[in-house]
């Protein structure tokens, strides 16, 4: 799977998909300060699955109506930092052919998906 990494997400997720053989672009590496709505944008021109930490995303998905593709929000407060790479390489194992076209929030112990408005699910 190709995969777009917000400079929010956590590097050790970069590094992990990555491991498991993964294409992960990281803003961080190829175009830091990159503006939200560029990025998302990048992602969706590239058919990239983005990953983010940054809640704003889920604004400019929903009330921006900003084209969007595929989005994973990670949640992960300080004290479960630890667990977020095998979340992220869970959910992508068990679940990754069913994220396209969606908003998937992945927090401890938890996973939401939507399907975002408009998407036929086949990004």
């Amino acid at each position: 799977m190709n995969f777009l990494a917000d400079e929010s997400c956590d590097f050790e997720v970069v590094r992990i998909l990555r491991v498991a053989g993964h294409d992960v672009t990281s803003i961080a590496e190829v175009s830091p300060r990159l503006p939200d709505r560029s990025v998302i944008e990048l992602a969706v021109r590239r058919k990239m699955i983005l990953l983010t930490e940054d809640k704003d995303f889920g604004q400019l998905v929903y009330a921006g109506a900003s084209p969007s593709g595929t989005v994973i929000l990670l949640r992960f407060p300080a004290n479960a930092r630890a667990a977020l790479p095998a979340a992220v390489t869970d959910l992508i194992t068990q679940k990754g052919s069913e994220l396209s076209g969606c908003f998937a929030v992945v927090q401890p112990g938890r996973v939401r998906i939507t399907r975002m408005p408009g998407s036929s699910g086949r990004d």
